[in-house]
Order: structure tokens, then sequence, then C-alpha cells
């Protein structure tokens, strides 16, 4: 196993318990931990694995800003359900990101899943590129502290956890299963915290 692939997934599993606490350091921890995982995707040759920890490295950078943003003059980061126009958004660019990501994947072979005859192979594309697309748009949802961000990573883990069993990849299946148990908590939590912090304010009139 690769140093960069085993500290880099520390690190992965290291940012959801920093998301659950809100802490800033979550987006530096993702950065290294992105940067680390695309060295380890490049000297594996899984080009396409090292272009999502590429994008994750920029959504980290995204997700430090609009934190820092929301938490100025040493405010709170507030959590929140997301409006029905993210939430469109986020189901939207799921959908038909899923479909064009699956295309490029399977014509440019950047999918190990485009190396496997047919129908294995166009399932197995899909399922890479339902990933790509879902955990992308998590990330994003998490810079925009939306309680929905959890929902995502459990709908991505929901196929993340069998595919990796099923394709042998042993390892990478207990990673996962161990993000989606720390994702449904941190889900729970952020739910608590939005719930208390209404009624708080529903006290306050």
């Amino acid at each position: 196993m690769l140093w960069t692939d085993l500290i880099g997934n520390i690190a992965a599993l290291s940012t959801v318990l920093l998301a659950m606490r809100k802490s800033m350091w979550t987006w530096p921890v993702q950065f290294a931990g992105s940067v680390l995982l695309f060295v380890a995707s490049i000297n594996a040759h899984i080009t396409g694995n090292a272009l999502k920890q590429a994008l994750f490295a920029g959504l980290a950078v995204y997700g430090w800003w609009a934190w820092r943003r929301g938490t100025q003059d040493g405010r709170q980061l507030r959590v929140r359900p997301a409006a029905w126009w993210e939430r469109s958004l986020l189901i939207g660019v799921m959908l038909l990101g899923t479909a064009l990501v699956g295309v490029l994947f399977f014509v440019t072979g950047l999918s190990w899943g485009a190396h496997v005859p047919l129908p294995k192979g166009a399932f197995l594309v899909a399922a890479d590129a339902y990933i790509f697309v879902g955990s992308a748009m998590a990330t994003w949802a998490q810079g925009r502290a939306l309680v929905d961000f959890w929902i995502v990573w459990v709908a991505v883990d929901l196929v993340g956890v069998p595919l990796a069993f099923s394709s042998g990849l042993v390892v990478s299946g207990w990673v996962y299963g161990i993000f989606f148990v720390l994702v449904v908590i941190g889900f729970v939590k952020w739910l608590r915290e939005y719930r208390a912090a209404e009624v708080d304010v529903a006290v306050a009139r």
C-alpha cells in the first residue's frame, strides 16, 4: 500500500469528524488528503480518480472561503437545510452530471469499468460517474453549510460500499463503510443543531 494512499484516506476520514464539529480545519485537512490521494492515483495510473482528487482539492479551497466568510466577526457557522433551488440543483446536477460524466468516462477510458466487458462494464462506469458527481456535489453543499450534504454522502455511500466489496476492493469498502456510519451521525448532529437554533429564535421573538 502506498503511504500517500494510507495517509490520504486517514485525512479523508478526519474531514468527516472535523465537519461534524464545523471546524475550519475541515478544509485544510481535506485539501491535504486530496493532494496525497492525487499523488497516489497518479502513481497507480488511475487517471479518473486523480482528476476526482484534483476537483476535491479545488472544492476544499471554496469550502474554506465560504466557511471563513460565514464565521466573520466571531460568528458561529450557521447550518441550514437547502433552499428549494439548491435542492433542485443538487438533484439535477447529480442526474444529468452522472449521465454526462459516465459517457466521458466510457469514451475516454478514465473509468476502469470502461475496460470491463458489457453489460457489467457499463454499470461500473455509471456507478463510478455517480460517485464522482455525488461526491463533488456533497462537497459543494458542505461548503454552503447545508444539512443536505450529509444526505448526499449517504446516497453516494449506498453505491460506493457494495461496489467496492463486489469489485474486491475490501479496504476501500471498509473505508466507505466507516464513512457511511460517520455521515449518518453527522447528519443527525447537524439536524439537531439546526432545530435547536430555530427553537432559540422562536423563543427570542
